[in-house]
Protein backbone atom coordinates (compact mmCIF):
# COMPACT_ATOMS: atom_id res chain seq x y z
CA UNK A 1 0.00 0.00 0.00
CA UNK A 2 1.18 3.49 -1.00
CA UNK A 3 1.34 6.14 1.45
CA UNK A 4 -1.34 8.10 -0.47
CA UNK A 5 -3.50 5.11 -0.31
CA UNK A 6 -2.97 4.11 3.42
CA UNK A 7 -3.71 8.10 4.09
CA UNK A 8 -6.71 8.04 1.92
CA UNK A 9 -8.09 4.51 3.79
CA UNK A 10 -7.26 5.76 7.17
CA UNK A 11 -9.39 9.36 6.43
CA UNK A 12 -12.32 6.82 5.47
CA UNK A 13 -11.99 4.88 9.06
CA UNK A 14 -12.18 8.44 10.72
CA UNK A 15 -14.99 9.67 8.49
CA UNK A 16 -16.70 6.37 9.62
CA UNK A 17 -16.40 6.35 13.21
CA UNK A 18 -17.38 10.79 13.19
CA UNK A 19 -20.76 9.80 11.53
CA UNK A 20 -21.56 6.22 13.56
CA UNK A 21 -22.47 7.21 17.61
CA UNK A 22 -24.75 4.48 17.78
CA UNK A 23 -21.59 2.05 17.63
CA UNK A 24 -19.42 4.43 19.80
CA UNK A 25 -22.24 4.04 22.26
CA UNK A 26 -22.66 -0.13 21.84
CA UNK A 27 -18.54 -0.25 21.99
CA UNK A 28 -18.25 1.91 25.39
CA UNK A 29 -22.13 1.43 27.17
CA UNK A 30 -22.54 1.21 29.89
CA UNK A 31 -20.24 2.99 31.92
CA UNK A 32 -22.29 3.21 34.96
CA UNK A 33 -25.30 2.06 36.74
CA UNK A 34 -28.30 1.36 35.08
CA UNK A 35 -32.18 1.71 36.60
CA UNK A 36 -34.99 -0.23 35.83
CA UNK A 37 -38.06 1.94 36.44
CA UNK A 38 -41.12 -0.01 37.21
CA UNK A 39 -44.80 1.23 37.60
CA UNK A 40 -46.08 -0.78 40.25
CA UNK A 41 -44.91 -1.28 43.99
CA UNK A 42 -42.45 -3.44 45.98
CA UNK A 43 -43.58 -6.76 45.84
CA UNK A 44 -45.60 -7.01 42.94
CA UNK A 45 -45.07 -9.75 40.17
CA UNK A 46 -43.69 -7.17 37.94
CA UNK A 47 -41.27 -6.07 40.99
CA UNK A 48 -40.14 -9.49 41.33
CA UNK A 49 -39.61 -9.97 37.48
CA UNK A 50 -38.03 -7.14 37.06
CA UNK A 51 -35.64 -7.93 39.84
CA UNK A 52 -34.61 -11.11 38.34
CA UNK A 53 -33.94 -9.58 34.87
CA UNK A 54 -31.74 -6.73 36.86
CA UNK A 55 -29.64 -9.69 38.70
CA UNK A 56 -28.91 -10.69 35.25
CA UNK A 57 -28.10 -7.92 33.67
CA UNK A 58 -25.76 -6.72 36.24
CA UNK A 59 -24.16 -9.97 35.94
CA UNK A 60 -23.60 -9.64 32.56
CA UNK A 61 -23.11 -5.65 31.60
CA UNK A 62 -21.03 -5.73 34.55
CA UNK A 63 -22.51 -2.37 36.05
CA UNK A 64 -24.90 -2.30 39.09
CA UNK A 65 -28.99 -2.03 38.05
CA UNK A 66 -31.08 -0.59 40.40
CA UNK A 67 -35.00 -0.76 40.72
CA UNK A 68 -36.76 2.30 40.97
CA UNK A 69 -40.66 1.48 41.77
CA UNK A 70 -42.98 4.41 40.49
CA UNK A 71 -46.10 3.09 41.84
CA UNK A 72 -49.61 4.53 41.20
CA UNK A 73 -52.28 5.68 38.60
CA UNK A 74 -52.59 2.71 37.66
CA UNK A 75 -48.76 2.16 36.82
CA UNK A 76 -48.53 5.18 34.72
CA UNK A 77 -46.99 7.45 37.22
CA UNK A 78 -43.69 5.41 36.00
CA UNK A 79 -44.30 4.76 31.96
CA UNK A 80 -44.32 8.75 32.07
CA UNK A 81 -40.88 8.81 34.43
CA UNK A 82 -39.49 6.12 32.06
CA UNK A 83 -41.17 7.77 28.52
CA UNK A 84 -39.15 11.23 30.11
CA UNK A 85 -36.05 9.76 30.94
CA UNK A 86 -33.05 10.62 28.72
CA UNK A 87 -32.57 7.73 25.47
CA UNK A 88 -29.33 7.39 26.53
CA UNK A 89 -29.30 3.44 27.64
CA UNK A 90 -28.98 3.56 31.31
CA UNK A 91 -32.62 3.78 31.85
CA UNK A 92 -35.08 0.89 30.85
CA UNK A 93 -39.02 0.07 31.68
CA UNK A 94 -39.63 -3.26 33.13
CA UNK A 95 -43.71 -3.14 32.74
CA UNK A 96 -46.62 -4.90 31.94
CA UNK A 97 -50.06 -4.50 29.39
CA UNK A 98 -51.15 -2.25 32.30
CA UNK A 99 -49.42 0.81 31.15
CA UNK A 100 -48.55 -0.57 27.24
CA UNK A 101 -51.85 -1.78 26.46
CA UNK A 102 -55.05 -0.89 28.97
CA UNK A 103 -54.34 2.62 30.52
CA UNK A 104 -55.14 4.48 27.50
CA UNK A 105 -58.99 2.59 27.84
CA UNK A 106 -58.81 2.63 31.75
CA UNK A 107 -58.25 6.49 32.23
CA UNK A 108 -59.46 9.15 30.20
CA UNK A 109 -56.44 11.22 29.58
CA UNK A 110 -52.32 9.54 29.98
CA UNK A 111 -49.34 11.90 29.15
CA UNK A 112 -47.23 9.60 27.08
CA UNK A 113 -47.98 7.42 23.97
CA UNK A 114 -47.20 3.24 24.75
CA UNK A 115 -46.33 3.15 20.88
CA UNK A 116 -44.32 6.34 20.40
CA UNK A 117 -42.58 6.99 23.36
CA UNK A 118 -41.24 3.75 23.83
CA UNK A 119 -38.54 1.47 22.19
CA UNK A 120 -39.81 -1.90 22.42
CA UNK A 121 -36.73 -4.31 23.95
CA UNK A 122 -38.23 -7.92 24.31
CA UNK A 123 -41.18 -9.90 26.18
CA UNK A 124 -40.23 -11.67 28.93
CA UNK A 125 -43.46 -13.93 30.18
CA UNK A 126 -47.44 -13.97 29.81
CA UNK A 127 -49.11 -14.49 33.51
CA UNK A 128 -52.80 -15.73 34.03
CA UNK A 129 -54.88 -14.19 36.77
CA UNK A 130 -55.41 -15.75 40.02
CA UNK A 131 -58.28 -15.90 41.56
CA UNK A 132 -58.00 -15.58 45.69
CA UNK A 133 -60.44 -15.71 48.22
CA UNK A 134 -60.22 -15.35 52.04
CA UNK A 135 -59.89 -18.71 54.05
CA UNK A 136 -63.03 -17.53 56.33
CA UNK A 137 -65.19 -16.88 53.13
CA UNK A 138 -67.61 -20.00 53.00
CA UNK A 139 -66.64 -20.92 49.47
CA UNK A 140 -64.76 -23.61 48.02
CA UNK A 141 -65.49 -22.72 44.67
CA UNK A 142 -65.80 -20.59 42.10
CA UNK A 143 -69.48 -21.99 41.61
CA UNK A 144 -69.82 -21.17 45.05
CA UNK A 145 -68.66 -17.22 45.27
CA UNK A 146 -71.53 -16.89 42.42
CA UNK A 147 -73.96 -18.36 44.28
CA UNK A 148 -73.15 -15.88 47.79
CA UNK A 149 -72.74 -13.14 45.42
CA UNK A 150 -76.33 -13.82 44.34
CA UNK A 151 -77.30 -14.12 47.83
CA UNK A 152 -75.45 -10.90 49.21
CA UNK A 153 -75.95 -8.64 46.36
CA UNK A 154 -73.35 -5.46 46.47
CA UNK A 155 -72.55 -7.11 50.07
CA UNK A 156 -68.71 -8.89 48.56
CA UNK A 157 -65.95 -6.81 47.56
CA UNK A 158 -62.90 -7.27 45.54
CA UNK A 159 -59.61 -5.64 45.21
CA UNK A 160 -57.55 -4.70 42.28
CA UNK A 161 -54.05 -3.18 41.71
CA UNK A 162 -53.70 -3.43 38.14
CA UNK A 163 -55.43 -3.65 35.17
CA UNK A 164 -54.39 -7.25 34.42
CA UNK A 165 -56.63 -7.37 38.33
CA UNK A 166 -58.99 -4.87 37.92
CA UNK A 167 -60.24 -6.64 34.58
CA UNK A 168 -61.12 -9.84 35.07
CA UNK A 169 -62.92 -9.26 38.32
CA UNK A 170 -65.26 -6.72 36.57
CA UNK A 171 -65.80 -9.38 33.45
CA UNK A 172 -66.39 -11.82 36.26
CA UNK A 173 -69.17 -9.56 37.71
CA UNK A 174 -70.45 -9.38 34.45
CA UNK A 175 -69.92 -12.71 33.26
CA UNK A 176 -71.98 -14.29 36.17
CA UNK A 177 -74.32 -11.63 36.43
CA UNK A 178 -73.41 -10.73 40.29
CA UNK A 179 -72.71 -7.38 42.09
CA UNK A 180 -69.72 -7.18 44.07
CA UNK A 181 -68.28 -3.62 45.70
CA UNK A 182 -64.85 -2.41 43.78
CA UNK A 183 -61.72 -1.63 45.94
CA UNK A 184 -59.08 0.01 44.30
CA UNK A 185 -55.67 -0.32 45.94
CA UNK A 186 -52.29 1.50 44.31
CA UNK A 187 -50.48 -1.89 43.80
CA UNK A 188 -51.21 -5.71 44.08
CA UNK A 189 -49.50 -6.47 47.46
CA UNK A 190 -51.52 -3.87 49.47
CA UNK A 191 -54.73 -5.31 48.05
CA UNK A 192 -53.61 -8.64 48.71
CA UNK A 193 -52.82 -8.15 52.51
CA UNK A 194 -56.14 -6.67 53.21
CA UNK A 195 -57.62 -9.68 51.50
CA UNK A 196 -55.53 -11.85 54.31
CA UNK A 197 -56.44 -9.67 57.05
CA UNK A 198 -60.44 -10.12 56.17
CA UNK A 199 -60.65 -6.05 55.16
CA UNK A 200 -61.81 -7.29 51.16
CA UNK A 201 -63.52 -10.77 50.41
CA UNK A 202 -61.32 -11.58 47.25
CA UNK A 203 -58.95 -10.61 44.63
CA UNK A 204 -57.78 -11.56 41.19
CA UNK A 205 -53.55 -11.47 41.48
CA UNK A 206 -50.79 -12.13 39.17
CA UNK A 207 -49.16 -15.56 39.57
CA UNK A 208 -46.21 -14.26 41.19
CA UNK A 209 -47.82 -12.62 43.77
CA UNK A 210 -50.71 -14.90 44.79
CA UNK A 211 -49.01 -18.38 44.10
CA UNK A 212 -46.95 -18.13 47.41
CA UNK A 213 -49.88 -17.11 49.36
CA UNK A 214 -51.79 -19.92 48.26
CA UNK A 215 -49.34 -22.59 48.85
CA UNK A 216 -48.17 -21.10 52.35
CA UNK A 217 -52.08 -21.48 53.65
CA UNK A 218 -52.68 -17.37 53.49
CA UNK A 219 -55.85 -17.49 50.74
CA UNK A 220 -57.77 -20.08 49.02
CA UNK A 221 -57.37 -20.33 45.22
CA UNK A 222 -60.75 -20.77 43.51
CA UNK A 223 -59.58 -20.36 39.65
CA UNK A 224 -57.14 -19.10 36.75
CA UNK A 225 -58.10 -16.73 34.21
CA UNK A 226 -55.99 -19.43 31.59
CA UNK A 227 -58.00 -21.94 29.61
CA UNK A 228 -55.36 -24.76 30.99
CA UNK A 229 -54.26 -25.02 34.61
CA UNK A 230 -50.67 -24.06 35.75
CA UNK A 231 -48.33 -26.23 36.78
CA UNK A 232 -47.38 -24.09 39.48
CA UNK A 233 -51.26 -24.78 41.19
CA UNK A 234 -52.01 -27.83 38.92
CA UNK A 235 -55.29 -28.41 41.27
CA UNK A 236 -56.95 -24.82 40.88
CA UNK A 237 -59.28 -25.53 37.79
CA UNK A 238 -59.39 -22.75 34.98
CA UNK A 239 -62.29 -20.23 35.87
CA UNK A 240 -63.76 -21.25 32.22
CA UNK A 241 -64.80 -24.19 33.35
CA UNK A 242 -67.43 -22.25 35.58
CA UNK A 243 -67.93 -19.46 33.17
CA UNK A 244 -67.32 -20.31 29.53
CA UNK A 245 -65.11 -18.26 27.42
CA UNK A 246 -63.29 -16.39 30.12
CA UNK A 247 -60.19 -16.04 29.39
CA UNK A 248 -57.59 -13.51 30.22
CA UNK A 249 -53.63 -13.34 29.90
CA UNK A 250 -51.43 -10.44 31.15
CA UNK A 251 -47.55 -10.02 30.44
CA UNK A 252 -44.20 -8.64 31.48
CA UNK A 253 -41.89 -7.08 28.56
CA UNK A 254 -38.74 -4.59 28.88
CA UNK A 255 -38.56 -1.00 27.00
CA UNK A 256 -36.32 1.83 26.89
CA UNK A 257 -37.04 5.50 25.84
CA UNK A 258 -37.93 6.06 22.24
CA UNK A 259 -34.39 7.09 20.88
CA UNK A 260 -32.37 4.80 22.77
CA UNK A 261 -29.21 3.80 20.71
CA UNK A 262 -30.34 0.72 18.50
CA UNK A 263 -27.32 -1.20 19.66
CA UNK A 264 -27.72 -0.85 23.16
CA UNK A 265 -31.48 -2.04 22.04
CA UNK A 266 -30.08 -4.98 20.23
CA UNK A 267 -27.48 -5.99 23.29
CA UNK A 268 -30.30 -5.88 26.20
CA UNK A 269 -32.50 -8.01 23.78
CA UNK A 270 -29.90 -10.08 23.32
CA UNK A 271 -29.05 -10.49 26.80
CA UNK A 272 -33.01 -10.42 28.04
CA UNK A 273 -33.70 -13.62 25.37
CA UNK A 274 -30.74 -15.42 26.66
CA UNK A 275 -31.64 -14.94 30.24
CA UNK A 276 -35.55 -16.02 29.71
CA UNK A 277 -34.98 -19.28 27.79
CA UNK A 278 -32.14 -20.32 30.36
CA UNK A 279 -33.21 -23.35 31.91
CA UNK A 280 -32.99 -22.31 35.44
CA UNK A 281 -34.58 -19.07 34.54
CA UNK A 282 -37.67 -21.03 32.86
CA UNK A 283 -38.31 -23.47 35.96
CA UNK A 284 -38.18 -20.39 38.21
CA UNK A 285 -41.05 -18.42 35.95
CA UNK A 286 -42.91 -21.63 36.19
CA UNK A 287 -42.55 -22.23 39.55
CA UNK A 288 -43.94 -18.48 39.93
CA UNK A 289 -47.54 -19.44 37.81
CA UNK A 290 -45.91 -17.51 34.63
CA UNK A 291 -45.12 -18.86 30.86
CA UNK A 292 -41.19 -17.65 30.02
CA UNK A 293 -41.72 -15.70 26.40
CA UNK A 294 -38.97 -14.19 24.53
CA UNK A 295 -38.94 -12.47 20.85
CA UNK A 296 -36.87 -9.64 18.95
CA UNK A 297 -37.53 -6.25 19.41
CA UNK A 298 -39.84 -5.94 16.27
CA UNK A 299 -41.86 -8.63 17.52
CA UNK A 300 -42.69 -7.04 20.64
CA UNK A 301 -43.42 -3.77 18.84
CA UNK A 302 -46.06 -5.61 16.49
CA UNK A 303 -47.61 -7.72 19.94
CA UNK A 304 -48.35 -4.36 21.48
CA UNK A 305 -50.16 -2.28 18.62
CA UNK A 306 -52.58 -5.56 19.11
CA UNK A 307 -52.63 -5.92 22.64
CA UNK A 308 -53.80 -2.30 22.42
CA UNK A 309 -56.97 -3.38 20.38
CA UNK A 310 -57.58 -6.64 22.60
CA UNK A 311 -57.53 -5.01 25.75
CA UNK A 312 -59.79 -1.69 24.54
CA UNK A 313 -62.61 -4.42 24.26
CA UNK A 314 -62.19 -6.37 26.97
CA UNK A 315 -62.42 -3.35 28.99
CA UNK A 316 -65.56 -2.09 26.90
CA UNK A 317 -67.05 -5.68 27.19
CA UNK A 318 -66.54 -5.68 31.31
CA UNK A 319 -68.31 -2.03 31.44
CA UNK A 320 -65.38 -0.37 33.32
CA UNK A 321 -65.55 3.64 32.71
CA UNK A 322 -62.29 5.33 32.08
CA UNK A 323 -61.60 7.13 34.91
Amino acid sequence: MTRRQFLQTAACVAAALSTAPAWAQELHWPTRPLRIIVPFGAGSGNDIVARLVGDHLTRVLGQPVVIDNRAGGNGTIGADAAARSAPDGYTLFVTTNTTQAAAPSLMKKINYDPIKDFAPIGRIANTPALLLVNPALPVKALADLIALAKARPGKLTYASGSAGTLVPGAMLTSMAGIDMLHVPYKSIPLGLNDVIAGQVDMMFTDMATGTPQVKGGKLRALGVSSLAPVPALPDVPPIAQTLKGFELLAWYAMYAPAGTPAPVIERLNRELRAFVGAPATVERLTALGLQPMTSTPQELADFGRGELAKWARLIQQAGIQPE
